[in-house]
């Protein structure tokens, strides 16, 4: 299964509960009334992001046309918190937009882990891309050549290379365009360490 925000995971389990105990689909009215949403539009939203990310499908020749899409059975998932989008560029604006994604349990064991989405494509060489999520362990001291979340002067978040040499950080991006940045020590808190990455094809 690909993965989910927390209200899409909400939104596919009641659709597969509705549809088990009814035996035909909910309207996208019934679907938002169900979780406070007044608009059809933000519905139908979430409805075609499941159906993009292959869980759902429409039947277009009548109504209630969504539809299961026949999958395997999923694995066990463990939540950990979206916390956003980092920059594989420039750093940007640290923002927290805290939401939750499930993922397998082996790819964090029992660290303390967080989730954010990438934007830009600074680390490319490092099959790193736009648009995908990257899963971050919650440590502060990086080894040289880590690829991190940095967050400097308390502002921006980045996503590079790190490497320490006496009073100076230096932030590398795995992209030959692209120039390394370096900041005084004291400029740079390390908020964790790449150790995991999720796409959608």
């Amino acid at each position: 299964m690909p993965h989910l925000t927390k209200r899409q995971k909400e939104i596919y389990d009641y659709i597969r509960t509705y549809i088990e105990g009814e035996g035909y689909a909910p309207s996208l009215e019934e679907i938002g009334a169900e979780f406070g949403l007044s608009s059809v539009a933000t519905v139908h939203k979430h409805v075609h992001n499941l159906t993009e990310k292959g869980l759902l499908k429409k039947a277009w020749n009548r109504s209630r046309s969504i539809e299961l899409v026949d999958d395997e059975p999923v694995g066990p998932r463990v939540e950990i918190p979206l916390m956003g989008t980092v920059a594989a560029g420039y750093p940007i604006e640290a923002v927290e937009t805290p939401d939750r994604i499930a993922v397998p349990p082996d790819m964090i064991g029992s660290r303390a882990c967080f989730a954010l989405r990438v934007a830009g494509d600074s680390m490319i060489d490092d099959h790193i891309m736009d648009g995908d999520v990257v899963l971050i362990e919650q440590r502060k001291e990086p080894r040289n050549g880590e690829t991190v979340v940095a967050l400097i002067r308390n502002e921006d978040a980045t996503l590079k290379r790190f490497s320490l040499d006496g009073p100076t950080v230096t932030l590398t991006p795995a992209n030959p365009r692209l120039s390394p940045m370096q900041f005084p020590a004291q400029d740079v808190a390390v908020q964790g360490v790449v150790i995991g990455l999720l796409r959608n094809y």
